[in-house]
């Protein structure tokens, strides 16, 4: 075996490697996940905006 008949064996190989990872991203299976995922950098700052707003509630509170 020489290196154009491995070179002829991985085209094939890399090509349903294509082809799966196409149709597993456009699944509707994966929709929601993926929805959730293209969401996650905007989750910290819901979060962060909100501790802000509580911090000086807690800071009158406490004096």
């Amino acid at each position: 075996m020489d290196i154009n008949t491995l070179r002829a064996l991985a085209t094939p190989i890399a090509f349903i490697a294509f082809i799966g990872i196409f149709f597993w991203t456009f699944s509707r299976g994966r929709k929601k996940g993926f929805d959730e995922a293209a969401n996650l950098p905007f989750a910290d700052e819901e979060d962060e905006a909100s501790n802000v707003q509580r911090e000086p509630s807690v800071e009158k509170n406490t004096k």
